[in-house]
């Protein structure tokens, strides 16, 4: 633990109400002051010690478990917690430090958080992505805040000459009950330095029943007031003395190359001062740039304008034909033909052959583009051998790393500093926005931004990949399903780190193929090949939003060719309660969690979608128009199951009057966080159902900007959406919560469209499909 006396006065946008950017020096900083709480000995990672097992210790640099990293306590009783990972609206930055107030017994009021810069290190895994920062900080965090508040209580009972069984914590204070003596935390402070940290295993927990924070849901997020107030800090608004603005013409087809570029025009544009050339590297290669012509100028605007002048010589390389037509007769050419089997149970050709009836459904699914409100942007200031990045990232140490290899220098003289991201969803996971600053202020000898603009945002991309979905369902006499054939055909993620990739990963088949937890005799899942032809990547629920679509929209299928309700279908298809037996797949894939801890439990899923049926009202009265459709999904090791009502007008006008959604996340934190990711769920779902498509021609994505590319507006979002969270059991874990909204809304808003039309939508976007 450490404490400074006088707070570092932080520059520009990290000046916050009750959150700061801190500096591994900053912290260094205070060890020289008098009188603060800081540990002499050296800062030490401690491995974290869980009751129960998650797969955090296998990501890398793994969790670090030590209070003299994350915690400082001013003299004046000002307690300062560490922020590790990335905000962008999950409000992350705001938990995980609650988790470690809620078990020092500090009073939230007097808690400031900073935020950490990029080390793994120091700090463990940064990656805020995966829907996993709580699910594997949780204890962590608890342990920290324990093993902080043990050494406080230490201090105290030795101060007062008594034992320390009888003394405790309590509202930011340590109490000796016997005699009424009572000091602040800021008093002990530099005792409690003194102490040893205690051993994780030796630690006593509060019990949940005495929390004052957790699971309540009474703590805005601490960045709030900033946000709503628009003194927020973003990477955009980032600025340094003597700083460059930087735009880049990057090559419009993947794996394309620049030729040649003539200047001329451009450096006439008032502003511009110079136009160079930007390294690019040959595609695939993870998340360096594409290279291109940056044009270098004393604003952004005047950058801008320069580009707009540049003529520019390109070789669209390989993927010149890329075409998303020709490319989805080819994905529905392959859906249709035997693939790789990935999952076997019983004999799938010899049921369907005897089956009764077989229903075939294919589905659609097209390239989507990330569009968060906040395009990429980064600011590097590179001298000598060192850089310092400040940017919106969702993977700070990654970034760190990546910068230090890209520029060929020790990574530990690399500083990154993380801004809010102004939304993320995968994309600022990928830092080529990073490395093309560092670049060229490694050239330029000067601090640079780069500004992407919103078309370099859509054209550029790393898209979620493009799918079709083909499933055949066999039934027998009485209409129970007795066969299960799901092929899954779409580009990897993996192709963005690997030439010649033509299956998916394991991570992508254990999104809702592999894992499908439907009580069937005879299932098997297939993959057939598909090659990449633009970069794909990490998109919010990733490829659980192709499945989730074609298992559930299947659902519904069957529930109508079997004249059976939607929820009963459902039900029964999921069948009873049990733990879902993998054993026909080899290595199958739990979100990188053990199955002892994070079974596919289908008690668990039964559950949300009767506590949704009962909260939403299943089976009530609609006005003419009006249908309900039901879907529900296990992902990122949560249960969420998903009721929409639509309203369909004589000329096809789509609105949504009501949503509700059950969800079964664990253990958690913050419920308002929780509705707060579910109503956002919905609006998205919404959003991309109706409109989400990024199409390619020439190589070249066709959209550029909302105007083709559009996002649900205010007036178009569910008039009402009703979250309703189950109530976690003593021994439950915790489980992911930004994603999991997202699989189970296209197909419930298919199947209520369905219902109040009687029209079947198989490939999305709706876009005019419900037009008259």
């Amino acid at each position: 633990m450490n404490i400074i006396t006088n707070p570092k006065k932080l520059r520009g946008f990290e000046k916050a109400c009750r959150v700061e950017n801190v500096s591994r020096r900053s912290v260094l900083k205070g060890l020289g002051i008098a009188g603060s709480f800081v540990l002499a000995a050296p800062i030490l990672s401690r491995p974290a010690f869980a009751a129960y097992e998650t797969g955090a210790g296998k990501m890398p640099h793994g969790t670090v478990v030590d209070p003299r990293v994350f915690v400082a306590i001013a003299p004046d009783g000002i307690v300062t917690i560490i922020a590790h990972r990335a905000e962008m609206g999950t409000g992350v930055r705001t938990s995980l430090p609650l988790i470690v107030a809620e078990e020092m017994d500090a009073d939230w009021s007097r808690v400031r958080v900073q935020q950490a810069p990029g080390d793994e290190v120091r700090y463990g895994n940064q990656d805020t992505d995966g829907s996993r920062s709580t699910r594997h900080y949780l204890m962590p965090m608890r342990q920290i805040g324990a093993s902080a508040r043990t050494m406080l209580e230490s201090a105290a009972a030795k101060r007062w000459g008594v034992p320390a069984t009888e003394v405790k914590a309590a509202n930011h204070e340590v109490v000796h009950d016997a005699t009424g003596r009572k000091l602040g935390f800021g008093d002990l402070a530099a005792d409690a330095a003194k102490e040893p940290v205690p051993s994780i295993e030796g630690l006593k927990l509060k019990d949940p029943k005495n929390f004052r924070y957790l699971g309540k849901g009474e703590v805005s997020i601490v960045d709030l007031h900033d946000i709503t107030t628009g003194k927020a800090g973003y990477g955009a608004d980032v600025r340094l003395p003597g700083m460059k603005y930087a735009v880049i013409a990057r090559p419009p087809v993947t794996g394309g190359t620049l030729v040649s570029f003539d200047p001329a025009d451009a450096l006439k544009v008032s502003g511009v001062e110079k136009v160079t050339q930007v390294k690019g590297w040959p595609w695939p290669s993870k998340f360096q740039p594409l290279g291109g012509v940056a044009v270098i100028a004393r604003n952004t605007g005047a950058a801008i304008k320069g580009r707009d002048a540049l003529k520019i010589v390109w070789d669209d390389g390989a993927n010149a034909k890329y075409d998303s037509v020709a490319y989805r007769a080819e994905l529905e050419e392959a859906a249709r033909k035997p693939g790789l089997v990935v999952r076997k149970e019983g004999d799938v050709d010899a049921a369907l052959k005897t089956a009764d009836k077989v229903i075939v459904g294919e589905y659609y699914l097209p390239h989507l583009a990330h569009v968060s409100m906040e395009p990429p942007v980064a600011v590097a200031d590179v001298k000598g051998d060192k850089a310092e990045i400040w940017a919106p990232v969702q993977s700070p140490g990654g970034t760190r790393e990546d910068v230090a290899k890209t520029l060929g220098i020790p990574e530990g003289n690399v500083t990154v500093h993380v801004t809010l991201l102004g939304g993320g969803f995968g994309r600022k996971s990928k830092c080529d926005y990073v490395l093309e600053a560092a670049l060229l202020s490694k050239e330029l000898a000067a601090p640079v931004k780069v500004q992407w603009t919103r078309e370099d945002d859509v054209h550029h991309d790393f898209l979620h990949t493009v799918s079709v979905e083909r499933i055949e369902a066999g039934l027998d006499k009485n209409g129970k399903v007795i066969a299960w054939r799901h092929r899954s055909v779409a580009p990897s993620i993996a192709s963005t780190f690997a030439a010649n990739t033509v299956h998916q990963a394991p991570f992508e088949l254990g999104m809702g193929l592999i894992d499908m937890p439907f009580e069937i005799a005879n299932i098997q899942c297939e993959n057939p090949e598909a090659a990449a032809h633009t970069r794909i990547g990490w998109f919010r629920s990733v490829s659980n939003i192709p499945r989730a679509f074609a298992v559930q929209s299947m659902v519904g299928e069957l529930a109508h060719a079997t004249n059976r309700d939607q929820k009963e279908m459902l039900l029964e298809l999921i069948g009873s309660p049990r733990i879902v037996n993998l054993s026909s797949v080899k290595d199958p894939w739990n979100y990188g969690e053990p199955y002892s801890s994070y079974p596919i439990d289908t008690a668990r899923l039964r559950r949300v979608v009767e506590l949704v049926a009962e909260k939403g009202e299943w089976g009530r009265s609609l006005p003419k128009g009006h249908g309900l459709g039901i879907a529900a999904h296990r992902s990122f090791v949560s249960y969420i199951a998903t009721i929409v009502e639509v309203a369909i007008d004589d000329k096809g006008k789509l609105t949504v009057p009501r949503v509700d959604t059950a969800i079964d996340c664990g253990t958690y934190v913050n419920p308002e966080r929780i509705q707060s990711q579910i109503e956002g769920a919905a609006i998205m779902g919404l959003s991309l159902a109706k409109y989400g498509e990024i199409t390619f021609k020439d190589g070249k994505v066709q959209q550029k900007n909302f105007d083709d590319f559009p996002v649900l507006r205010i007036d178009e979002s569910p008039s009402v959406t009703n979250v309703h969270i189950v109530p976690p059991g003593p021994d439950t874990p915790p489980s992911g919560v930004g994603e999991p909204g997202v699989p189970p809304f296209a197909p419930a808003l298919v199947n209520a469209i369905f219902a109040a039309t009687g029209k079947r939508i198989r490939a999305l976007p709706i876009g005019k499909q419900l037009e008259t």
